[in-house]
């Protein structure tokens, strides 16, 4: 019989690509979003791709009731992937009560039930920025975490301290953080990716934004810090290996015999890129050329920020596998196909995918 797993934020874009990794290895997903931040033409994208009707509940982790519809509905859920979290930093700053009252209630919620329900393994979508403003790369878990530089870095703190007390607790809960790095890129297939109901914010999509002429030009933020052609160094994963880390993170809890268990992974690719290095790769990989803007330093940007990866390889077995020239290969598909309507070649080696 295979085991259900409960992805709260199925529907978004770590989400989705999450239910199709679990799916190809031999898991029942079990989608549960309120699509307040994801597009609900992504559940028939998903039918689309994997060929398989997956179960959604539509509601809302910072409701009971909602949650509780869930469990009822199906009461042999064996694990829990909880993404469901409001995930801007500067709306987190503007509004940090939202931050506080979305991410935080709906994670004690997803506890309680668990509880409850006797469901001893859960993976909790966390984030690098609960290292705060750390200048040492690349980044060791041993590090800890400093002092958060945003409300919505230190929702993600609050989590994982929230999962680690409950393990101490000591109830039989197994648990794992994952400290996302920077996720790029999009399923093969064009169908699903980052659809953000906003404008985006992240480097990737403002940098096609400006290519296909939603915005003027991609702003540099900072083009004379110490590094190699004057601008920031970020690591940046493929989403799908993002969703691997999280099937390789059950497989771990399912097959561990410990008990009142905690630990947190480092999830990136163990490298850094500039910005001038992700517009070059993204130039080579489409023939498509970036409008580029230099502005200054913006408050609160580090120099360099990449991940230590040697404690999930060596104790899930996990590494990233694609390539960056394949993650913006596949976010051009994405950018260009599902929200533009243009059809672009099929998948090629991370190279020359081009728009006439």
């Amino acid at each position: 019989m295979k085991k259900q797993i409960l992805v709260t934020g199925g529907a978004g874009n770590i989400g989705s690509h999450t239910v199709l990794a679990l799916l190809e290895n031999g898991y029942e997903p079990i989608i549960f979003d309120n699509f307040s931040n994801s597009n609900g033409a992504v559940i028939d994208r998903l039918a689309l791709i994997s060929g398989a009707r997956i179960p959604v509940v539509t509601g809302d982790c910072c409701c009971l009731i909602d949650l509780q519809m869930v469990f009822k509905c199906f009461p042999n859920i064996s694990g829990v992937i909880h993404f469901a979290a409001h995930k801007s930093v500067a709306e987190s700053v503007a509004n940090p009560m939202k931050y506080y009252s979305n991410n935080i209630v709906s994670l004690t919620n997803v506890m309680k039930l668990c509880r409850d329900h006797l469901i001893r393994n859960i993976v909790f979508s966390s984030s690098a920025a609960v290292y705060g403003e750390s200048d040492q790369s690349p980044i060791v878990e041993t590090q800890g975490m400093g002092k958060p530089a945003s409300p919505y870095a230190l929702t993600k703190q609050f989590g994982e301290r929230v999962l680690e007390m409950a393990v101490e607790g000591g109830d039989g809960i197994k648990a794992l953080g994952l400290r996302y790095f920077n996720p790029v890129g999009a399923h093969p297939s064009g169908l699903i990716g980052e659809d953000p109901l906003g404008p985006p914010a992240n480097l990737v999509p403002v940098l096609m934004d400006a290519v296909t002429g939603r915005r003027p030009s991609l702003q540099v933020f900072g083009t004379d810090y110490d590094t190699r052609d004057g601008s920031c160094i970020r690591d940046y994963l493929h989403v799908s290996d993002l969703a691997d880390a999280h099937v390789c993170a059950l497989n771990h809890l399912f097959q561990t015999s410990e008990t009142n268990y905690w630990n947190v992974f480092n999830i990136g690719t163990g490298r850094g890129s500039t910005v001038f290095e992700i517009i070059e790769a993204f130039e080579a990989v489409t023939n498509m050329k970036v409008p580029i803007l230099p502005a200054g330093r913006r408050e609160g940007d580090l120099r360099e920020v990449y991940a230590d990866v040697t404690k999930a390889k060596t104790i899930l077995g996990w590494k990233a596998s694609r390539s960056l020239a394949l993650a913006l290969e596949d976010g051009w598909r994405w950018h260009l196909q599902a929200q533009n309507g243009t059809t672009v070649p099929e998948r090629g080696n991370g190279g020359n995918v081009s728009v006439a």
